[in-house]
């Protein structure tokens, strides 16, 4: 089992910077793909950014392609979410995801679907004032 829990939240003007963290532990030699996701008021959720553990492949939503950055530290067993140039619509919950299907990114490739995202942190609020 793999227990999620994010950290760095808050709020910031716009153009500025905010960096995320997702501290993971349990079983987390299972972990495939690490992923973070956004979820605003009143909209569905959405994928952000996704990197497969194994090394190689990183995707990241259109939206943020440019101004977002995922990175993991293995020896701290931490993901990040590198913000910059922040704007409004990036206002949203953001959740860490993970998924432990055995090479996932090997059988499945690396997208930004949850669906197949099975461990989930609690989330961190991110608002971005004009």
């Amino acid at each position: 089992q793999v227990h999620l829990v994010e950290s760095g939240g808050g709020s910031v003007q716009a153009g500025g910077s905010l960096r995320l963290s997702c501290a993971v532990s349990g079983a987390t030699s299972s972990i495939s793909r690490m992923a973070w996701f956004r979820q605003a008021r009143g909209q569905e959720r959405e994928g952000v950014a996704s990197l497969c553990t194994g090394g190689g492949s990183i995707r990241y939503d259109d939206y943020v392609n440019g101004r977002f950055t995922i990175s993991q530290d293995n020896a701290k067993n931490t993901v990040y979410l590198q913000m910059n140039s922040l704007k409004p619509e990036d206002t949203a919950m953001y959740y860490c995801a993970a998924d432990v299907r055995p090479r996932a990114c090997y059988w499945y490739g690396n997208d930004l679907r949850s669906a197949p995202f099975g461990s989930w942190g609690q989330g961190t609020q991110v608002t971005v004032f004009s």
